[in-house]
């Protein structure tokens, strides 16, 4: 091999780059990643997702002030008046609120009003009562949706099954594409990604609505397109390579690759920090996830997905391209 130095028997230069020894620390991501994972696993069991109206019911209310109010005041009001567990978040201008009711609060003010008979009031026109009476400004009510716990469940099963669906067609793309021990890595790959990300927002018990959930899939693709990247890579260099063992060939592949993700990552990163924090409260914990599961996915694309195609013990015969019946005979003169 020209331009190749070898130290203590490990290539640490390849064609004139640096070739680092990633495969050095597979054992401790690997553990790493067995930790995350189950943490994860764990904090889903015990606290669950705290998921958002999307799946749950309930009754989002939006209402405009004429000067920005400030949101604790807000909460505060709605508590002392019996709406506890509200939600609320800027909508917009500064001066705009989206106030979301959960299920067991819109039932009960609706059961509430069915009994009194006198009650003539919507859930919004109360909630713009309570609000007026704490505010000096107007409040207007500018609009007020109600979703029902039915079409809440068929949005969080449609949810699941698009997940379970992306899985498997990024199984059968990287299997035709590659093999099948490159499609088992790409997936414990994206699943590890996936658990993670979950994991995070039950530990912290964020809200999980389809916004997390639209990130959640983003993230998917996101993974695999750098997966897809390292594995293009680590097939060229099993049929270039030819003297090497998989490790070093492996440690070669990422570190040719190493500049690439980096700044992928990184310039994603740098789009998603600005949503964060001046996009609003709105689409916060969308660009949470997305923050999340790009780091994860970044890390997992170095080790997860490549740590599963040593265990799996990938050879060079596995991705050298098969030869065609009577090709020998075609290249005799």
């Amino acid at each position: 091999m020209k331009e190749t130095k070898v130290e203590n028997g490990k290539i640490t230069e390849y064609m004139g780059r640096r070739v680092y020894d990633f495969m050095r620390w597979r054992k401790v991501a690997a553990a790493v990643s067995i930790t995350l994972v189950i943490g994860s696993i764990i904090a889903l069991a015990m606290n669950g997702l705290k998921l958002g109206l999307d799946f749950t019911g309930g009754t989002q209310i939006e209402v405009a002030y004429q000067q920005a109010p400030q949101l604790e005041t807000v909460r505060g009001q709605l508590d002392k008046a019996g709406y506890a567990g509200a939600s609320v978040v800027r909508f917009g201008a500064d001066n705009e609120l989206l106030v979301k009711l959960p299920p067991k609060v819109t039932e009960a003010q609706t059961k509430q009003s069915a009994r009194d008979e006198k009650a003539t009031q919507s859930i919004g026109d109360k909630v713009v009562a309570v609000l007026s009476e704490g505010s000096d400004s107007k409040v207007e009510l500018r609009r007020v949706e109600m979703v029902g716990p039915q079409v809440g469940d068929e949005l969080r099963d449609d949810g699941g099954l698009g997940m379970l669906f992306a899985l498997a067609v990024v199984m059968v793309y990287v299997a035709l594409r590659f093999q099948l021990k490159f499609a088992i890595g790409a997936v414990v790959a994206l699943i590890h990604d996936v658990i993670i990300t979950l994991g995070f927002f039950a530990f912290f018990q964020l809200d999980f609505d389809l916004t997390v959930l639209a990130a959640v899939l983003a993230v998917i693709g996101y993974s695999i397109n750098d997966t897809i990247v390292v594995y293009d890579r680590v097939r060229e260099n099993f049929r270039r390579v030819r003297k090497s063992e998989p490790e070093e060939i492996i440690n070669i592949s990422l570190s040719q690759t190493l500049g690439r993700t980096i700044m992928t990552s990184f310039t994603t990163l740098l789009v998603l920090w600005a949503l964060q924090f001046f996009g609003g409260e709105l689409i916060h914990n969308f660009s949470l996830a997305l923050i999340v599961g790009i780091v994860v996915g970044t890390y997992s694309s170095i080790y997860v997905a490549v740590n599963m195609i040593m265990l799996l013990r990938v050879t060079k015969e596995d991705l050298m391209p098969p030869v065609k019946e009577g090709s020998e005979l075609d290249e005799m003169p």
